[in-house]
């Protein structure tokens, strides 16, 4: 399983709005995605690089992971985003369009300290090199980039997500196979609270550690759908007890509410825990 840093909501914000940058340190969100890419214009890529160089140099996020996605390394930014921001006070450096672990290893190398690698998985080639991906030396998680995946497919994405859900699962399949973090695609419709939440509760079904957001109103549904809520943690709380009376009695296993519960029920209830005290932790 991943690391349990709380990853609920994971916020873009685009490198190039200064007042939203300068709001940034306030918002709920677990994690911000600091983006030089999509969300900025081509003749303002060089001007919101600084500006965010200088911003992540000085502003205090607290316990939120600050993420950079950067250009493509095919562009005439690339490399120079990853150049600005190789040295800098960041967790994570969010590479656009991976296909394959060499695109990791490329970045990998620029980085210093602890900062990790996360790849958009948003292209055919990169689902189906999931696994290879998710090995890569210095890689820290995956961000779904469902827009631009469907495009390339051709399909058409209704409420199930259907035509993306071989996507999605495999992507999920890699990341726990390799221990990292991996975050649902962005819901486009920022105003509509109920579809958000539903695709919140999907992403969580399946498996997912948290959304991708495009605006600050969709915080709070994802931070709500992706903590253990109350009846979870209740349960989970009497799951580890009576487990541990039956232990006690030499017995290898308990029922509870008609239900057995075994040691990997238990493993199951601790992790349930400790995200719950690692969301309470962060404050958000």
């Amino acid at each position: 399983m991943p690391e349990l840093r709380p990853l609920r909501s994971v916020l873009y914000i685009p490198a190039s709005k200064t007042s939203a940058l300068q709001k940034a340190v306030d918002l709920p969100t677990d994690a911000i995605i600091f983006d030089l890419e999509d969300a900025v214009a081509p003749d303002q890529k060089d001007d919101a690089r600084k500006a965010l160089v200088a911003m992540l140099r000085e502003a205090d996020h607290g316990a939120r992971m600050r993420i950079v996605r950067v250009n493509d390394a095919a562009t005439e930014w690339g490399a120079a985003d990853v150049t600005a921001v190789a040295d800098l006070p960041i967790d994570a450096l969010l590479v656009p369009k991976v296909n394959g672990p060499d695109d990791v290893a490329r970045v990998a190398g620029a980085l210093t300290g602890p900062t990790r690698v996360w790849a958009m998985m948003e292209t055919a080639e990169g689902i189906l090199n999931a696994a290879s991906i998710a090995r890569a030396p210095g890689i820290g998680g995956f961000v779904l980039g469902t827009n631009d995946l469907a495009e390339e497919l051709g399909c058409r994405p209704g409420p199930d997500r259907l035509p993306l859900m071989t996507a999605l699962q495999t992507c999920l399949l890699a990341a726990r196979m390799a221990g990292i973090p991996c975050i649902d695609g962005v819901y486009n419709a920022f105003r509509d609270e109920d579809r958000l939440r539903a695709e919140c509760v999907q992403g969580r079904d399946l498996g997912m550690d948290g959304k991708s957001l495009i605006h600050p109103g969709q915080i709070a549904v994802a931070n709500e759908v992706f903590a253990p809520s109350d009846t979870e943690i209740e349960l989970a709380r009497r799951q580890i007890a009576a487990y541990e009376s039956a232990t006690a009695r030499g017995q290898g296993v308990a029922v509870l509410d008609g239900r057995i519960v075994e040691n990997l029920h238990v493993e199951s209830a601790r992790r349930t825990l400790a995200r719950a005290d690692a969301i309470a932790g962060a404050g958000n």
